[in-house]
């Protein structure tokens, strides 16, 4: 078995939607990124790349990069699913914490935890997805932006990789 840790961030800006999880939050602003910016999703990309030994986010998916452009982030999270895969490796579970001080974001949890679970070939109770706030602290507390931290384990099916 190995784990890996994973965290991202991004500054929230008006004219863009707002995606955590998979899932889009009715919000007056969105997060500012190359592709749909879901902190969350980035943050258990990472956090699974690191416990499969695999590059960062931004080395597998550069910005910049056209085909990634306002891309879901589900659909990387789909391609390092199938990365983990090849090295032999199979999600035992994911654990992420988003941190906004807005929108309140419990109303979506449930639909996230199901989208990462469908897309990771998983069972919904492998996924767990929870939101906190700062208390008005820092930039999170201003509602200049989001973030996510997330940790997960995976286990090593066969000698591959």
């Amino acid at each position: 078995m190995r784990v890996g840790i994973g965290y991202d961030s991004h500054s929230l800006v008006p004219g863009r939607k707002l995606v955590l999880g998979g899932v889009d939050i009715p919000y007056d602003k969105g997060l500012l990124g190359w592709s749909d910016a879901d902190v969350a999703t980035h943050a258990m990309i990472d956090a699974l790349c690191g416990a499969a030994g695999l590059d960062d986010i931004g080395t597998q998916f550069p910005s910049g990069k056209q085909k990634y452009e306002g891309i879901s982030s589900l659909v990387l999270l789909s391609e390092i699913h199938r990365l983990l895969q090849e090295k032999g490796f199979k999600v035992v579970n994911v654990d992420t914490t988003i941190i906004a001080q807005c929108p309140q974001l419990s109303p979506f949890i449930l639909e996230m935890r199901k989208r990462i679970s469908r897309t990771l070939d998983i069972e919904l109770a492998q996924v767990m997805v929870k939101a906190t706030t700062t208390d008005g602290l820092g930039f999170i507390g201003r509602e200049e932006g989001i973030a996510a931290q997330s940790v997960a384990l995976v286990q090593r099916e066969n000698s591959r990789g």
